[in-house]
């Protein structure tokens, strides 16, 4: 009947935010009530008290609609008993089948244990919900990806291992979120080898394809090689290490890249490398492979003479000195990822000589977000019906991504595409299906030409579902005094 799956999850949302285009300014504009521009904290104080508010109107943000007509009772005869019985056996005898004949091949668990959300640590995974609430919105709403939410209560990896691997049947793909580090690279490792779908963490992968992404275009505005680039990540937690690892397959110098904890500069002879070949063995193995001078010291004495900063570390708007930035190269690049707020403040950096500054926010230029990344990596391995997410897959995304920002214009403050220039996102989608043909890990093969219309008309259809449900009526209105945030998206 053409039709796979009899139900979906459909997104609940009335009125989208509106991306800001990369020439409007930052979207601090509105007066506070004794007409001064009210500061980034009491922006994102006032909008955290909003989704509260809006968090009680809706009572959640998906739900599961009918995928198949129902002209009457009757039609169950198709979509339950008695037909339904010889789909059953006939998945029975090929499980292939299920991804043809169930709404499998579409959907995906976004499973977390709350043991690290956003920067509120480890709340657990109640309280993780309404996070993976707003995650499975942007899968559905960005990628046409039907994603339910699912925190778990497990206390250890090897639980929540052996959960995922027995939720595999009813899901095409793993979305790992909000776990923290080591623990999240033990978990991705493990799934990744055990199961025959795609398992993506998020915190790794997105974040760091988001950053390889624009870290591409601002070498090329700086006129920098990456293979010459001085790097210095600060921060050597999930996204970091990720971040490392794919610029290493780029081609950027780790024997020369700089790593800065919350001990100071990573080296093979540093007093904690023991306990960390014990309890982090992904750190450990960065600490071997970057810094071959075995430099010791700070984030200050690191930054001298350095081309790149990509700070993934603490919400703190002090953690980078203006006075460190200007002890680097000559226009150096300086992403500052943290949310909400960043390691230093954009107009610091600027005046201390950057000439190109990222954040992780979207009321500054060049927000590096994981939206960017997730929504489109997704609808490309599920339309190829991909086994796994190998880095080749992230650094296709990484690539599509940048070269959407450049078709667009580069400037200084135009490394990425915004959330509104989603002309890019099918082209994402299809370049991460072809390599998986490519690479031969997918079970569906298809043209460029042909995984491209097919993303185009799947990711277009929840935007205009929307709207027809907010125009019929049957999506409630925002509430009054709910207007959409300036700035549009903001962290993940």
């Amino acid at each position: 009947m053409g039709v796979r799956g009899e139900m979906e999850f459909v997104i609940f949302v009335a009125d989208a935010a509106r991306p800001r285009s990369p020439s409007e300014p930052p979207s601090r504009v509105r007066k506070g009530t004794a007409g001064i521009e009210p500061t980034a904290e009491e922006e994102t104080a006032e909008i955290s008290q909003r989704a509260v508010t809006l968090a009680r109107h809706f009572a959640g943000k998906i739900e599961v609609i009918p995928r198949v007509p129902i002209r009457g009772l009757s039609d169950f005869a198709y979509w339950y008993t008695p037909g339904i019985a010889e789909v059953a056996r006939r998945i029975e005898r090929d499980p292939e089948e299920a991804f043809s004949l169930t709404g499998r091949w579409n959907t995906i668990a976004i499973v977390t244990d709350g043991s690290r959300v956003l920067g509120l640590g480890e709340i657990g995974p109640r309280a993780a919900l309404p996070v993976m609430e707003g995650k499975a919105l942007l899968f559905k709403y960005l990628g046409g990806v039907d994603a339910v939410p699912l925190p778990l209560e497990v206390a250890s990896a090897a639980e929540l291992v052996e959960t995922v691997r027995r939720l595999e049947p009813a899901f095409g793909g793993i979305n790992l979120e909000d776990i923290a580090s080591p623990k999240c690279f033990e978990v991705l490792e493990t799934l990744s080898r055990g199961l025959g779908i795609p398992v993506w963490h998020d915190d790794q992968l997105g974040t760091a394809a988001a950053t390889v992404a624009g870290l591409i275009n601002a070498l090329r505005l700086t006129g920098r090689e990456i293979s010459r680039a001085r790097i210095v990540l600060l921060g050597a937690g999930a996204a970091n290490i990720a971040t490392a690892r794919l610029l290493g397959h780029l081609g950027a110098d780790l024997k020369g890249m700089k790593v800065v904890d919350q001990r100071g500069l990573l080296h093979a002879d540093r007093e904690d490398m023991d306990e960390l070949m014990i309890h982090n063995r992904w750190k450990y193995e960065l600490a071997l492979a970057t810094n071959e001078e075995r430099r010791s010291g700070s984030l200050a004495e690191a930054l001298k003479g350095a081309d790149v900063l990509l700070a993934a570390s603490r919400p703190d708007p002090h953690t980078v000195h203006p006075a460190w930035v200007q002890s680097m190269a000559p226009r150096p690049i300086v992403f500052a990822l943290a949310n909400p707020t960043p390691e230093i403040w954009p107009q610091e950096a600027r005046r201390a000589g950057a000439a190109i500054v990222a954040t992780g926010r979207s009321d500054f230029p060049n927000q590096v977000n994981n939206s960017l990344i997730f929504p489109m990596v997704f609808r490309g391995v599920l339309d190829a019906r991909a086994s796994s997410i190998p880095d080749d897959l992230v650094l296709t995304a990484a690539r599509e991504l940048a070269r959407g920002a450049e078709r667009e214009g580069l400037t200084p403050e135009h490394i990425l595409p915004t959330m509104g220039e989603t002309e890019v996102f099918p082209e994402m989608a299809a370049a991460v299906a072809s390599a998986a043909v490519r690479l031969g890990i997918a079970r569906v093969r298809r043209t460029h030409e042909e995984f491209l219309e097919s993303a185009r008309s799947r990711m277009a259809r929840p935007r205009r579902l929307a709207e027809m449900l907010a125009r019929s009526g049957l999506l409630p209105e925002m509430p009054p005094g709910a207007e959409s945030p300036r700035g549009g998206l903001r962290g993940q």
